[in-house]
């Protein structure tokens, strides 16, 4: 229906919007839908937007063969890594960066799935196990608005950032990231920053 988005469609169905974004490849653009557009609603059925999805063919993986992240103990992990990152962050620096964002995410990852992934900032997006994470091509203004993805950057122009880059978890708010801090515009950030790569959790 006029005013329907795709997230309040995801609150609706009680799915996350990562999921919901997933399942609906032939949807460009998750920020316009138009009324009567087929939704997918993961687990669910295939309804015109804004009505609740009961019967119908379930929803498909898209066309890159993402397909939405798993739950974990009953939450979708997404959202469970965005909230393990944000624990993380505000058990280390808050909002003041203490240079040590690969230790944040980590940390983050192991609360989650139970495993360690190694490596600076430049070198997480290597190490992370791709039976748990795949590599997606979305702008980060787009990634910002889906909690729980991994986002790595080569270089930074700090003189750490230069030589070990930038790694954090989006918190699905559109606009922050979690490492060893919170930053409220990873946007702004972004644009001292080269070599992105985004990932989402299986």
């Amino acid at each position: 229906r006029s005013g329907d988005t795709l997230s309040g469609i995801a609150a609706q169905n009680g799915v996350s919007l990562s999921s919901l974004i997933a399942a609906n490849p032939q949807i460009k653009n998750p920020n316009l839908i138009y009324p009567g557009q087929t939704v997918h609603i993961p687990g669910g059925g295939a309804s015109p937007s804004g009505s609740q999805g009961t019967s119908g063919s379930q929803g498909t993986p898209g066309s890159s063969g993402v397909n939405g992240p798993s739950d974990v103990k009953g939450v979708n992990s997404s959202q469970r890594l965005a909230d393990s990152a944000r624990a993380a962050a505000m058990g280390m620096g808050g909002y003041q960066s203490q240079g040590l964002c690969a230790t944040g995410v980590s940390r983050a990852i192991q609360n989650t799935y139970g495993i360690k992934v190694w490596g600076n900032g430049n070198q997480i997006d290597d190490n992370l196990p791709r039976d748990k994470f795949k590599q997606i091509n979305i702008p980060l203004s787009e990634a910002l608005k889906i909690p729980g993805l991994v986002l790595t950057w080569e270089h930074t122009s700090t003189s750490l950032g230069a030589k070990y880059g930038h790694t954090a978890i989006t918190l699905g708010d559109g606009h922050s990231s979690a490492s060893d801090f919170i930053e409220r515009n990873t946007l702004a950030g972004d644009a001292s920053r080269t070599g992105l790569k985004i990932f989402m959790p299986l």
